[in-house]
């Protein structure tokens, strides 16, 4: 355990309905959800003003618009999110090189380098802590107009706990010694790892306090919840968490996937939607120079039962034509006559680096080694030897040329008019789209509606946020 309270958790607050509120005036102090938008769309952040109303993160959206009827409901935006955690992160390695981002928002830090010459007593500890994290959450705000939560403990669990109790906004330092008491008197569900399930267990022997967890012997703790589980949530119990700030996390799998209004069972459309999630997996893996050697197919059937299929490569790819063949290919081995609801497309097996298959392409009529799975791990080989085309899965299906489509505006996306300028989407239907056009450093903007092909209105970037003017 460290004698000084050097790890922080740095959390940014509902930080995607913060983005969209500091990039859209107009919606400022007001219900804010970001997600899914559709009939089946889940809610990825609620802003603090729509959880007054009970909508929270993993809530259908359906539930939420029923708790919350006059809130903004926004689809993600994650390019801005993404240009704003980026600004953030950078900002804390200034303070620190001992740093794990867990996630889009949030991050722990290890001050060790950054207080090696200072804050060697307990009280002189917490004062320089929070000096450094004041510094930082001052920092943020300036230069992002974002505000963050920290909590600064001796480890990561007493980090990440005590940045929850600090939202909104807020900052606690837990002195070194006082963690055991400061955790007793919390519900065991403030521990992580303790889920529904552990929480009743440990309720059913009237274990429901952190302190209570504490009380157990260990053998008492490892026969309720067993070795691993029990001998972790013990010593969590008591404060005890040697776990290190971990600087480099490898990506295990890039992955995208879609939710369908209705269930699909055209093929047609599935191999459409699945050639545009291949891409958006090509484009994260270029942007990050990573590659993979599994292709992934996900796809949720109408009774919600999960399929999965993969495909394992001889050599790593980052390819969109490379992971479309393959996964069009597991797609095509799937029964979709009663509707899939969900089709998703991912690539793992990731390295750092691309090493063409020197064979791929001249040898697009002979299928490569593959390894196939289900939920089931029931892995299947194909033939290695004498296989014919009819062997080797369904023809492709080929589509008659369409017409584009006209544009599909989305709530809360960017676009840009040439004669009004920049602004957002607030909704579209029956044929036509309405905007409002302000940004993060502008006052309330006006309201224009227009037809969704009108050739003057396209998409855009996402706007940048001026410390100067904002």
């Amino acid at each position: 355990m460290r004698a000084r309270p050097v790890i922080l958790h740095l959390d940014l607050d509902a930080f995607f309905t913060a983005v969209e509120q500091l990039h859209k005036p107009s919606l400022r102090g007001k219900p804010v959800v970001v997600g899914g938008v559709g009939g089946r769309g889940v809610v990825s952040t609620a802003s603090y003003e729509a959880r007054v109303f009970g909508v929270r993160s993993a809530m259908p959206t359906a539930e939420a618009r029923r708790r919350c009827p006059h809130a903004a409901y926004l689809a993600p935006r994650f390019e801005a999110y993404r240009d704003a955690s980026h600004v953030v992160m950078d900002l804390a390695r200034e303070v620190t090189p001992l740093l794990e981002q867990v996630s889009i928002d949030e991050a722990y830090l290890d001050l060790t380098p950054t207080l090696a010459d200072g804050g060697v007593g307990t009280a002189d500890a917490v004062d320089a802590v929070t000096a450094v994290a004041e510094g930082l959450r001052a920092r943020i705000v300036a230069a992002t107009g974002l505000t963050a939560s920290v909590g600064a403990a001796t480890s990561k669990l007493l980090a990440k706990i005590h940045s929850d109790l600090a939202k909104p906004d807020g900052l606690v330092v837990v002195p070194p010694g006082e963690e055991a008491a400061t955790l007793a008197p919390m519900p065991v569900r403030a521990v992580p790892g303790v889920g529904p399930a552990t929480a009743a267990r440990l309720s059913a022997h009237g274990v429901t306090t952190v302190g209570r967890l504490a009380a157990l012997e260990l053998d008492e703790a490892v026969a309720l919840l067993g070795t691993a589980h029990g001998t972790q949530l013990h010593a969590f119990a008591h404060g005890v968490d040697d776990r290190e700030v971990v600087t480099e996390r490898a990506a295990k799998s890039v992955s995208a996937e879609t939710t369908f209004p209705s269930d699909v069972t055209d093929r047609v459309r599935l191999g459409s939607v699945l050639r545009d999630l291949a891409g958006r997996v090509g484009d994260r893996l270029r942007a990050d120079g990573l590659s993979g050697r599994t292709i992934v197919l996900k796809a949720r059937r109408h009774d919600f039962s999960t399929l999965t299929r993969s495909t394992t490569l001889d050599q790593p790819t980052d390819e969109d034509a490379v992971v479309v063949r393959h996964a069009e290919r597991l797609l095509g081995g799937l029964d979709v006559s009663d509707g899939l609801r969900l089709l998703g497309v991912g690539v793992s097996g990731l390295s750092l680096y691309v090493q063409p298959d020197l064979l791929d392409g001249l040898l697009d009529d002979a299928p490569p080694p593959v390894r196939e799975s289900d939920d089931d791990d029931d892995f299947v080989r194909p033939d290695a030897g004498g296989s014919t085309a009819a062997d080797r899965g369904p023809v492709p299906v080929v589509a008659e040329p369409v017409p584009p489509a006209a544009p599909s505006w989305r709530p809360g996306q960017d676009v840009e008019h040439a004669e009004h300028g920049a602004g957002w989407v607030q909704g579209s239907g029956v044929g036509r789209v309405t905007v409002r056009f302000e940004g993060p450093n502008t006052p309330v903007g006006r309201v224009r509606t227009f037809a969704t092909d009108d050739p003057d209105l396209v998409p855009a970037a996402p706007p940048v946020w001026h410390p100067d003017d904002g």
